[in-house]
C-alpha cells in the first residue's frame, strides 16, 4: 500500500523546484513575490502543525479506526473506493475550511494561514497550527462509511500537496479546468482581503462544491493579499495568538452571556449591534 512517507520523498523535490522556479521567474518578471522574513514564517508555522499533528496521529488513527469497525459499507478497493473517498473527503474539507472562516473561534486557528501579505507556493506550507487538533473529527463521517483510517490520511495528504500547488501568482486562468477544478486563479480569490474576494472559494480539489453552495467567486480584479487589518505585533507567538487575544478580549469586554457566545461562535465580523469590517 502506498504510504504518506512514500508519498513525501516523492514531492519534496518536486515542490523543491517548483519553488526555485516561480522565484526565479518572479525576479525576471520583476515582481517580488517572495522575501525572506515571509518564508521564515510560513516554515515556521508549518513546523508547528506537522508537530502538533505527529503528536495526536495515534490518537486520531485509533479513534477513526474505532468508528471503523461500526462502518456501513464494506468496500472492495479499487478504482471507485479511491475516487469516491477523495470526492467524499473533498466535501468534508470544504465544510471544515468554511466553518473555519464562519465561526470566531475556528477563524482564530486558522487565521495564521491567511496572515501572510505575500501569496506563493510557500504560503501553502502556513499552517493553521491548532487544526489537526479537531480536523480528524469531521472524518468520522468517512470511517462510517467504511474507508480505513490509514487511506483517509493518505487521500489528506494527497489533497493538501495538491493545494499547495495553487497557491501561486505565476499561473493564470487554465480555461476549462476553471470549471472543475481548483486552480491558482480561484485560490488567488480565497486569500483576497478585496471585501467582494472575503470568504470565498473554499474547496480544496475541486471548485463545484462553491458552485453548489453559493460560494463561488470568479478572479475579476487584481488580487490584495493578507488580512483587512494586518498584524502590528509579529513576533513568532504572536503569529499564533494574535487573534485568540482580541478574542479573548472581546469576550472579556461583552456585558452579556449572549454576546460573550455570540463571539465565540459568531461569524469573526461579528460585533454587538453593528457588523464592522470582514476579518
Amino acid at each position: 500500500m502506498f504510504k504518506e512517507s512514500s508519498l513525501i520523498l516523492i514531492a519534496t523535490p518536486i515542490y523543491s523546484v517548483a519553488i526555485l522556479i516561480e522565484l526565479i521567474a518572479s525576479n525576471l518578471r520583476a515582481k517580488k513575490v517572495y522575501s525572506f522574513k515571509g518564508v521564515i514564517e510560513n516554515i515556521y508555522l508549518a513546523l508547528m502543525n506537522m508537530g502538533l499533528d505527529i503528536l495526536i496521529r495515534s490518537a486520531a488513527l485509533l479513534t477513526l479506526g474505532a468508528v471503523y469497525e461500526w462502518r456501513m459499507i464494506n468496500w472492495t478497493e479499487g478504482v471507485v473506493y479511491w475516487f469516491v473517498l477523495l470526492l467524499a473527503e473533498d466535501f468534508i474539507y470544504y465544510w471544515l475550511h468554511r466553518i473555519d472562516h464562519y465561526c470566531r473561534l475556528f477563524w482564530a486557528v486558522h487565521v495564521t494561514h491567511h496572515s501572510s501579505e505575500e501569496f506563493n507556493l510557500t504560503v501553502g506550507f502556513r499552517s493553521s497550527v491548532f487544526q489537526p487538533l479537531y480536523r480528524f473529527i469531521y472524518f468520522i463521517p468517512l470511517a462510517l462509511l467504511g474507508f480505513r483510517a490509514l487511506d483517509i490520511f493518505l487521500i489528506y495528504s494527497i489533497t493538501q500537496l495538491y493545494g499547495l500547488l495553487i497557491h501561486t501568482q505565476l499561473v493564470k486562468k487554465l480555461g476549462f479546468l476553471e470549471w472543475i477544478m481548483v486552480t491558482p486563479s480561484h485560490h488567488r480569490v480565497h486569500h483576497a482581503s478585496n471585501f467582494q474576494y472575503l470568504d470565498r472559494n473554499f474547496g480544496m480539489v475541486f471548485i463545484f462544491w462553491d458552485k453548489l453552495f453559493g460560494t463561488f467567486t470568479p478572479e475579476t480584479e487584481e488580487v490584495r493579499y493578507g488580512l483587512t487589518k494586518p498584524i502590528n505585533d509579529i513576533t513568532p507567538l504572536s503569529l499564533i495568538t494574535h487573534e485568540w487575544k482580541k478574542l479573548a478580549s472581546d469576550v472579556k469586554q461583552s456585558p452579556s452571556l449572549k454576546d460573550k457566545i455570540r463571539h465565540i461562535v459568531g461569524r469573526p465580523n461579528w460585533v454587538r449591534g453593528k457588523d464592522k469590517t470582514a476579518a
